[in-house]
């Protein structure tokens, strides 16, 4: 006989309260902060970085380097977060991210800053990752909208504060000070999370991990972006060297999938890719990775070059691209939050995404600057629209046991696409740049524009500057151009995704426990810690007995 008791209640202490998810999301909005403005601050200050590091030419490095390495770890994190919590690797991702921050304050030359901004890269993969993932243990997906979109609103705040801190640091402290002041503030972001973060125990064993795809997954990863990075300016693209990395990309890739079939715990399991809003939502993102930082990594360059702003007034020309994220990010997740309609918004979203993409082609030096600031605020709304509800689509896909690692596995590809999108739209731009200053500047001239900082720029006689200024606007306007194609493939997969109703709970695992006395079989069906709400109609389907138990229940 099998009888079924009735589950055991989770802690009191394990239910989270309002005033418990406030207090840990307090602790994600300053690990937020962190890492959002890591990723902004050197807009604005890296044309003179490079300059005073005379690196011009390794100008695209700074940025593909600490995307690269975030890009690697991603489902590292994602996958270690749901096997073993996700609290230490928290702090211990901001740690690494300190270090980093250490190693580029003290670079002497453009090796040790791009090696710098690696090590960043390897915890800053951590960061926005887990803070995603942390929500959703605490969260239902139906009222996490409304908390993606603060997440996406402060992301906003820090692209223009970013900018601008970055501007104050190279025109009056130095540019030094944007990796000084990553100290006291990831010191902040550990001290939140060691008081304020309180999140359900994982208890398992030592998990198996998954070596060999995380190994592979780092050769292919690092792979294709050197050869996005290398082909067609560094090297040709029939060069040994490239196709000696296309080969090596490729097979690596395959011996991922291999090893991921076998794996224990695979670090990106292949199910995944069975959920067909899985598969939509993440070939839109990585399309969205690439035109967001294709286009946003060097519009700050080309506002100091082209307008002759410095570095504190192009970030303040940031200003109303990232306003615009901001509303439309926090309205888009309240407008979910409330009626739980979610499918137009990303549609929309990589709509308007396309048609900013096509008014930024358009830019001339003589472009009014108000003209220029409403292209990009049309930019901003349409990423504000689209970036957080992807996320909670793929979240919604998966139960709370592997959203981690849904969320990771997305975030990958989408960064795979910011990678692309940095590494070829800055060759593509290096090459053009070069091309065009060599045929329009005397013998010589192109080569001395490698050490050219914006302040030399507004300094040169009137005619070599118009050169300058024309070479920078005609070398970056095409690409946005050549971008718009890929949105549109978008926003055809987004009219495909199926709009799923959003959970009002935190689902957690069943775990059965049975017990056998006096020749009867006693099954109790028990819930992880942690669980957000329990209804009368889950308490009722938690109590019900297992279906190899039914049978003799029946009896």
């Amino acid at each position: 006989m099998t009888t079924t008791l009735s589950p055991r209640e989770a802690p009191a202490e394990a239910i989270p309260g309002k005033r418990h998810i406030l207090l840990v999301f307090a602790g994600l909005m300053v690990t937020m902060l962190l890492a959002s403005l890591d990723q902004t601050i050197f807009s604005t200050a890296l044309p003179t970085i490079v300059g005073e590091l005379n690196g011009v030419d390794h100008m695209l490095w700074v940025t593909t380097a600490y995307i690269l390495a975030s890009t690697i770890m991603l489902p590292v994190y994602g996958k270690l977060g749901d096997l073993i919590g996700r609290k230490g690797l928290f702090i211990g991702a901001i740690s690494i991210f300190i270090l980093g921050s250490i190693v580029g304050g003290l670079a002497p030359d453009m090796t040790w800053l791009i090696i710098g901004r690696a090590v960043q890269g390897l915890g800053g993969g951590g960061l926005m990752i887990l803070s995603q993932a942390i929500i959703a243990d605490v969260v239902p997906a139906r009222e996490r909208g409304k908390y993606m979109g603060i997440m996406g609103g402060v992301f906003a705040l820090s692209s223009v504060a970013g900018p601008l801190l970055g501007g104050w640091f190279t025109e009056g402290i130095g540019w030094r000070w944007a990796f000084w002041m990553n100290i006291p503030l990831g010191a902040l972001a550990i001290v939140t999370a060691l008081f304020f973060l309180r999140l359900p125990k994982v208890d398992h064993a030592v998990p198996k991990l998954d070596v060999a795809g995380m190994g592979l997954l780092a050769l292919a990863s690092t792979g294709l972006v050197l050869t996005t990075t290398w082909g067609g300016t560094t090297y040709d693209w029939d060069s040994l060297l490239i196709l000696s990395l296309i080969t090596a990309t490729i097979v690596a890739a395959v011996a991922f999938v291999a090893v991921e079939r076998r794996a224990a715990e695979p670090i990106m399991p292949l199910h995944l890719f069975t959920d067909r809003n899985f598969n939509l939502t993440t070939i839109a993102g990585l399309i969205t990775g690439i035109a967001m930082f294709g286009a946003l990594a060097y519009l700050p360059t080309y506002l100091q070059m082209v307008t002759g702003a410095n570095a504190t007034e192009a970030g303040f020309l940031m200003i109303p691209m990232m306003a615009a994220l901001l509303i439309s990010s926090i309205g888009s997740g309240w407008l979910v939050s409330k009626f739980g309609r979610y499918k137009w918004m990303p549609i929309a979203g990589t709509v308007i995404v396309g048609v900013a993409l096509m008014l930024l082609s358009t830019m001339t030096p003589t472009l009014a600057i108000w003209v220029l600031c409403s292209y990009l605020a049309v930019m901003g709304v349409g990423l504000g629209l689209s970036m957080q509800i992807l996320i909670l689509i793929v979240q919604n896909s998966f139960p709370n046991s592997q959203v981690g690692t849904a969320t990771a596995s997305n975030n990958y590809f989408r960064q795979i696409g910011a990678s692309i999108g940095s590494a070829v739209v800055g060759s593509l731009f290096a090459a053009r740049l070069t091309e065009l200053l060599s045929e329009r500047m005397p013998a010589g001239g192109a080569g001395a524009a490698n050490s050219f900082t914006p302040a030399m720029v507004r300094d040169l006689p009137e005619a070599a500057r118009q050169v300058i200024i024309s070479g920078y606007n005609d070398a970056l306007t095409p690409v946005f151009l050549y971008m718009v194609p890929l949105v549109i493939v978008a926003v055809i997969l987004l009219c495909f995704v199926t709009e799923k109703p959003l959970a009002t709970t935190i689902e957690r695992d069943i775990l059965p426990e049975t017990l056998e006395t006096d020749g009867a079989t006693y099954v109790r069906l028990e819930s992880f810690p942690g669980r957000a709400t329990n209804t009368p109609a889950e308490t009722n389907r938690q109590a019900e007995p297992a279906a190899s138990a039914r049978p003799a229940a029946a009896n």
